[in-house]
């Protein structure tokens, strides 16, 4: 039930549009809630305009979220938030050896991690039917180290659905997102609940085997099947 309900909101979270429209479509990456704005902006513009080629080829796909969604996704960090306890065992290794190959390992997680992401929001936006989102008022974050850009997708006929975009500032003053909370639900939260069994019981190995098989899969949208 738990997955159900997680790919559900994961995949209204990111079927979203912008309503505001920018005649400058460079982002600012110095503010939380004009990049999430901004973002959503230029990333269904971009698939409105390459409707011709993903019709004839979805991998295509893959190219948009690379170009404009994936430099404003803190992927490594999401990484380590993913891995969880993993990266302290890793730190607290003495053997150099043994770390030197554990470190390695957290390499290639992240690596695939975001290829993982790449390949699902690529199938998940081969269902963008145009819904419209609500973005919840800016609030101060000249201290914050990380934000909250509260948003709200609205379908007519259809239960409004409220989202939550985690952003985080980087050592450059530039916001990435890292995590969306779907309904009070951590999408990170549950991606780490679901690898914890694996990763404790199999290895690191294992999953970054698991995940690199899933990002090669043909984009398509694999909804609740179990293949997220």
């Amino acid at each position: 039930m738990m997955r159900a309900i997680v790919g559900f909101l994961f995949v209204a979270a990111l079927l979203i549009c912008s309503s505001t429209t920018y005649a400058n479509d460079t982002v600012n990456m110095q503010d939380p809630y004009k990049m999430v704005q901004q973002v959503a902006d230029n990333t269904f513009k971009r698939i409105t305009k390459d409707q011709a080629i993903i019709q004839q080829n979805k991998e295509h796909l893959r190219i948009i979220v690379e170009e404009e969604l994936l430099p404003y996704i803190d992927y490594k960090y999401a990484s380590y938030r993913v891995l969880g306890s993993y990266i302290q065992k890793v730190r607290n290794i003495t053997d150099k050896e043994e770390k030197a190959q554990a470190v390695e390992h957290v390499k290639q997680f992240i690596e695939v991690f975001k290829n993982y992401l790449v390949a699902t929001y690529a199938g998940v936006f081969t269902q963008y039917t145009n819904q419209n989102v609500e973005f919840g008022a800016a609030k101060e974050f000249t201290d914050d180290q990380v934000a909250i850009v509260k948003t709200t997708i609205v379908e007519e006929g259809k239960p409004d659905i409220k989202i939550d975009f985690k952003v985080r500032r980087d050592s450059n003053n530039e916001w990435r997102a890292y995590d969306m909370m779907a309904e009070g639900i951590s999408l990170l939260d549950a991606k780490q609940t679901e690898l914890h069994g694996i990763l404790r019981q199999q290895g690191i190995a294992h999953v970054i085997d698991l995940l690199d098989k899933k990002s090669r899969l043909p984009v398509q949208f694999r909804g609740d099947d179990g293949n997220k």
